[in-house]
């Protein structure tokens, strides 16, 4: 049977006069689900669902002093809190990239996430570098030093890949208490010089619609706004060719490089350091301004241990788990904190001067280690897994089981 390439074509008549020609249109269906599996925003349940996070993303901190927002801004969650979540959210998109997507377990995260914090505050303290520039100097500073760490993974694997990382962030800590003229030491160092202006755009002091707002609410904004870029960004290089190579390597790196993927010293498994390492960076550049005093007691193996249960939390291998993660891991101790202050928690000192089995930042710490050990024991997809069963619970039903 010949075709034609017309969107519709004819059978040819069977033999004999007048016999009647069959009008045949090509079943499409196949390339319809094709098509739709590369959207990331394929049906309207998602538009709709992408257009009330944008307002929401908008309106937030207009109506933060309005219920039910309050209730939540009375226990300890402020908008500054979900500014942190943010940062802390575009840091564990870089970490599941390099973990859920490639199988490289890292503990050394919180070095990248350093260097882009100290970078930034010298650069723009001391060098006076206007926003555009440090904003991209970060992240290529951290791309630079996660290509040049990335080798030495080549041909290590879980636990011995998790040691060398754990060396990582001993020698950055020894790096970030000495180098005095550009860390400040054990002291520290101010933020508070970097400019914060991009082009028309003041973000200490912005002006919307006749309305004046605080770094608060302009930092949500400029945050958020990032968050979206990275994610979008990423979810789109996990979805491509080099997306596909790198879950390859995570399932299997002998047989990936059999078939034909790099994993050589320019190939996947160093990108993904160098490329997680830029997103860190990123995220350590918006968190230098956002904190305005920085020191090497910000970036111990507790906050690297803290991106690991973001991603464990929040779902390995997805990009929206991360951000779920974040968020809540960053606000659940302030929402502790706030309570524990407000009505007291028992066996729980809210303030050093207070009596208690524990203190909130030891809370906070073994409600890290149970989070770990419940969602790795109980259900290793996070809250992302959960959310997955349930849509596709309705979605099936009433033949869901």
């Amino acid at each position: 049977m010949s075709t034609d390439s017309g969107p519709e074509h004819a059978a040819p008549a069977a033999p004999g006069k007048g016999a009647p020609r069959l009008r045949l249109r090509p079943a499409t269906t196949m390339h319809v689900r094709y098509r739709d599996d590369l959207r990331l925003f394929p049906n309207r349940l998602r538009r709709s669902a992408l257009a009330a996070l944008i307002l929401i993303w908008a309106f937030i901190p207009v109506f933060w002093d309005v219920p039910p927002f309050t209730l939540l801004s009375g226990n300890g969650i402020s908008l500054n809190t979900l500014a942190y979540a943010g940062v802390f959210s575009i840091a564990a998109i870089g970490l599941n990239l390099l973990t859920g997507y490639t199988g490289q377990v890292s503990l050394g995260h919180s070095v990248f996430l350093a260097v882009g914090a100290y970078s930034t505050a010298y650069a723009g303290s001391v060098w006076g570098w206007p926003m555009w520039l440090w904003i991209f100097f970060a992240p290529a500073l951290g791309w630079l030093l996660g290509a040049a760490i990335g080798p030495f993974a080549l041909r290590l694997r879980g636990n011995y890949l998790v040691i060398v990382t754990l060396g990582l962030v001993f020698i950055g800590e020894h790096i970030f208490r000495n180098w005095r003229s550009v860390t400040g030491g054990n002291a520290g160092t101010s933020a508070a010089g970097v400019e914060l202006n991009l082009g028309f755009v003041d973000f200490e002091n912005l002006s919307l619609f006749g309305k004046s707002f605080g770094k608060d609410e302009s930092f949500f904004w400029l945050i958020w706004l990032l968050v979206a870029v990275v994610a979008w960004l990423t979810k789109n290089v996990v979805r491509t060719r080099p997306g596909r190579a790198l879950q390859a390597v995570r399932d299997r790196d002998i047989a990936a490089e059999i078939i034909g993927i790099d994993v050589g010293i320019a190939g996947y498994k160093t990108q993904a350091f160098a490329w997680s390492a830029a997103i860190a960076a990123l995220a350590g550049a918006l968190y230098a301004p956002l904190q305005l005093f920085i020191s090497p007691g910000d970036f111990t193996l507790l906050v690297s241990i803290q991106f690991i249960a973001m991603i464990i939390l929040g779902g390995m291998g997805t990009i929206y788990g991360s951000i779920i993660g974040a968020l809540v891991i960053t606000a659940l101790p302030r929402l502790i904190d706030g309570i524990s202050a407000d009505y007291g928690v028992p066996g729980v000192a809210a303030k050093s001067t207070d009596s208690g089995l524990v203190s909130v930042a030891s809370l906070n710490v073994i409600i890290y280690g149970f989070l770990i050990a419940l969602f790795l024991l109980v259900e290793h997809r996070g809250l992302a897994g959960i959310w997955v069963r349930i849509r596709n619970y309705f979605s099936t039903w009433p033949f869901s089981y």
